[in-house]
């Protein structure tokens, strides 16, 4: 059972990718979607075994690499958090598919999109259930891959195309630092399995090696930073997330499926894996919290300008991201990975739901161009309900649960960092709140801005679309109340078992129970319901009030329409001094030197030689008789001279 979850995807991309041309669009749905709610259903039951009844095994499948002292085996580890990162891919992808049913049902390339789905899912859940950093790195370049596939999907398009390219250059870019982190663990442990690492982390506390221009550098520390290099590409942290809006260039069940619960959370879902590495390296842990809260409240600034209905939502997701760093940077790792499950469910359901948006208004995605079309879709503007009160933390939605203990144990942790990441998440979630319901009130209310034809025509989505997010909506709505007492309530200690490992001195959760002023559980509430009532007032009750603030404070507003111009930044440091280098380099290395001394140069020589050969050729018979008698005194001088 536990072998068919990861590979049952994996068996219906070959088959929907390289099937007999007999398998039909139809064939490819029903195989992929399928293998997908089998393994979901498969997904649920291991999570009842492994996390409920505390039946934690490892299976090794077969030995991998055997060189030397290095050895790597194929093994599935399934612990508690390998069972709940599971269950959260498992079942929104499978909620994907079926949608995608009814969303691409128009596409000429239906069984190559379904294909690349199941691909992603399976890259996803060989990444969770891996055993060691080695086979952690497969799936996580397999998710890389089958991103880039997907983001590119519409390869007809040159934005899309960019996209994918950019996505995988900065992913790229990250990926060396998480490699050189798998490197730096060989080299202090002599090991990459998980339960070695573990096992020998507590003793090589204090260890220092040498690093860059450092002679003596804190081991853990380095290749702590080195691994959250990688989780900050994968995850979109501030740096290296500028590919997350331009992948909006996908399909909509990309958006859901790559920035909801799968690969943007893998750099979560690492940190969490390595706590009790993270937890014997303190520079890291602030490292990873300064980040967190920079990007949630940058992400959160930055959504409150953007017009696509899309991009909105992604910069929600790198906002939310924010949250589950600065989480696992005060040793919350618990609250990180109990918000990554109930924002699967609230972002897949909000991503989704603009998908259904899209499909209504005939690919329209700028709020600008909508407006009024609530009673056309209420089974949309019902799901795009729910899923913005659970994103802003509503009470009894699954957001206010994860969110706000988050906020707490940030508060409880008692250190500078900590108090700067509480501060950044209550901004960010004030501007969370505010965003949202712009986006709803921009998008379901007010006059119609779009053309009549538009209007007149605007239908709900048909069932294969709708039930997917009903599905996804109860998740949003009960997740964060099932799963509160076992994620970070009285059970968690048992709940997670080894899977995780937090030090009594940093726990922060504990320290968030029994210590939290009252003033702090309460000020998030406070704070959202202030955003959405803005909201309120500046898009329904006072529709003019945006334009004239945008107009007052210009700069400031195209500063954050522009996304802290991070792209022109990053195009202007990187890619065209790449380019004049590249450039430079073609004139002086590839022109001057390599084809000068080289084919130029050779053929060069040869005319020069040419041409003083040519300047003998006279045409006077004196001339050639004069040079053939110097020819005939200078054999006789060599041949008196060395002949005899």
């Amino acid at each position: 059972m536990y072998a068919a979850i990861v590979f049952l995807p994996l068996i219906a991309a070959l088959i929907a990718g390289f099937g007999n041309k007999k398998l039909t669009d139809r064939g490819a749905q029903i195989v992929t979607c399928g293998a997908m709610l089998t393994s979901a259903a498969l997904g649920i039951v291991a999570f009842w075994e492994v996390a409920i009844q505390g039946n934690a095994q490892t299976i090794e499948l077969f030995t991998w690499i055997d060189s030397g002292s290095f050895e790597a085996s194929w093994a599935l580890r399934w612990d508690t958090l390998t069972a709940v990162m599971v269950i959260v891919v498992t079942v929104v992808s499978s909620m994907v598919h079926v949608y995608s049913v009814g969303y691409m049902s128009h596409d000429p390339s239906i069984p190559r999109f379904m294909a690349y789905l199941s691909f992603f899912t399976f890259a996803m859940l060989m990444l969770v259930t891996s055993d060691n950093l080695i086979q952690l790195f497969f799936g996580w370049e397999g998710v890389g891959v089958a991103s880039y596939l997907l983001i590119g999907f519409w390869y007809d398009r040159p934005s899309a195309n960019a996209a994918a390219i950019k996505a995988f250059v900065v992913n790229r870019v990250g990926d060396f630092g998480f490699a050189l982190g798998i490197f730096g663990c060989f080299l202090l442990f002599d090991a990459v399995n998980f339960d070695a690492i573990f096992t020998a982390a507590p003793e090589m506390a204090g260890t220092t090696f040498g690093f860059l221009w450092w002679d003596q550098v804190d081991a853990l520390t380095v290749i702590a930073i080195l691994l959250f290099i990688g989780a900050m590409g994968k995850s979109a942290q501030l740096g290296l997330h500028t590919w997350l809006p331009d992948a909006m260039e996908g399909p909509t069940p990309v958006s859901a499926l790559i920035h909801a619960a799968t690969m943007v959370t893998a750099g979560v879902f690492l940190v969490a894996r390595m706590s009790p590495l993270f937890e014997y390296a303190p520079t890291a842990l602030v490292v990873v919290t300064v980040v967190g809260a920079a990007t949630a409240f940058f992400a959160a600034t930055v959504g409150t300008t953007q017009n696509d209905i899309k991009r909105v939502i992604a910069y929600s997701t790198c906002s939310q991201l924010g949250y589950m760093f600065f989480a696992l940077g005060v040793s919350a790792y618990p609250a990180a990975i109990f918000h990554l499950m109930t924002h699967a469910f609230f972002k897949a359901l909000l991503f989704l739901s603009a998908g259904s948006v899209i499909h209504a208004l005939h690919d329209e995605q700028d709020m600008r161009n909508m407006g009024g079309i609530w009673r056309k879709i209420p089974w949309t503007y019902a799901m795009f309900w729910i899923g913005s009160l659970a994103l802003a933390g509503i009470p009894f939605f699954a957001g206010y649960y994860s969110k706000d203990m988050i906020l707490e144990s940030a508060f409880a942790a008692h250190t500078g960092a900590g108090e700067f990441a509480f501060w950044a998440g209550i901004i960010a979630a004030l501007l969370t709140a505010f965003y949202s319901w712009r986006l709803l009130f921009m998008t379901f209310h007010g006059t119609p801005r779009m053309d009549k034809h538009t209007f007149d025509h605007a239908h709900e989505s048909p069932p294969v679309m709708l039930i997917p997010l009903i599905v996804l909506a109860i998740g949003a709505v009960i997740s964060g109340y099932v799963g509160f007492e076992y994620f970070v309530g009285h059970e968690m200690d048992a709940f997670w078992g080894s899977a995780i490992k937090v030090l009594e001195e940093n726990n922060s959760i504990e320290a968030a129970h029994h210590h939290t002023p009252g003033w702090v559980k309460l000020l998030p509430l406070v704070v959202g319901i202030i955003g959405i009532g803005s909201a309120y007032v500046a898009y329904i009750l006072r529709p003019e009030i945006p334009a004239k603030v945008a107009s007052a404070i210009r700069p400031v507003y195209l500063f954050l329409l522009n996304k802290w111009y991070f792209d022109e930044l990053y195009d202007w440091l990187f890619v065209k001094r790449s380019w004049q280098a590249g450039l430079a380099f073609w004139r002086t290395g590839d022109g001057t030197i390599i084809n000068g001394f080289g084919p130029d140069g050779v053929s060069a020589m040869t005319r020069w030689c040419a041409g003083q050969v040519a300047r003998l050729q006279t045409g006077y018979l004196y001339h050639y008789a004069f040079a053939m008698l110097i020819g005939v005194v200078a054999l006789l001088s060599w041949y008196l001279a060395f002949g005899g």
